[in-house]
């Protein structure tokens, strides 16, 4: 099936911000990729500042989904702090992109309010899922997991970016081993 044009906006926006931050896309090329006319793409998104906040939310949404449950995890013996660190790595080389929010949070001083919130939205959310994956992996207090937390987020999009800069792979995981 195929899907509908709003979902084909968000995908290809998201694309775009993850390959060259929120600048690096417009309603007009945007329409233009898709085949439909640029008042199309403002028929479902008013902005680009609802449409960056859709996209935000949809990635927040999306990968938060795809991690699941630390608990769930640890039931069918899969390390979730390893299963959060695979996440970034499939992103930077299968996909070739960077983490979408990574990107934003890099960009925060100039967004506007709604992607602002959004971005926050998902460093908070990966906090409290990181938070209580240490806690169920690694047996530890929630004031030491969340320490833990900040510094596994920094290590990855850190990560990612030093990968990109030099473009290998090899020291992402060079910075996880």
């Amino acid at each position: 099936m195929q899907p509908s044009v709003r979902d084909q906006i968000l995908e290809i926006a998201e694309s775009r911000v993850r390959i060259g931050g929120y600048d690096y896309f417009s309603f007009r090329e945007i329409a233009k990729e898709i085949g439909i006319k640029s008042a199309s793409v403002h028929y479902h998104f008013s902005t680009k500042a609802d449409l960056g906040a859709a996209i935000a939310e949809k990635y927040r949404i999306d990968f938060l989904k795809k991690l699941g449950s630390p608990k769930a995890l640890m039931d069918s013996h899969e390390n979730p702090i390893k299963h959060y660190q695979q996440a970034f790595r499939n992103s930077l080389a299968q996909e070739k992109k960077m983490c979408l929010c990574g990107l934003l949070g890099a960009e925060i001083a100039s967004l506007p309010p709604q992607v602002v919130d959004e971005t926050k939205k998902f460093f908070e959310e990966n906090m409290l899922w990181l938070t209580e994956a240490f806690q169920v992996a690694e047996d530890m207090s929630e004031v030491i997991a969340k320490k833990r937390a900040l510094r596994e987020i920094a290590l990855l999009e850190g990560g990612m970016i030093l990968a990109r800069v030099f473009d290998e792979v090899s020291i992402f995981d060079d910075i996880l081993a």
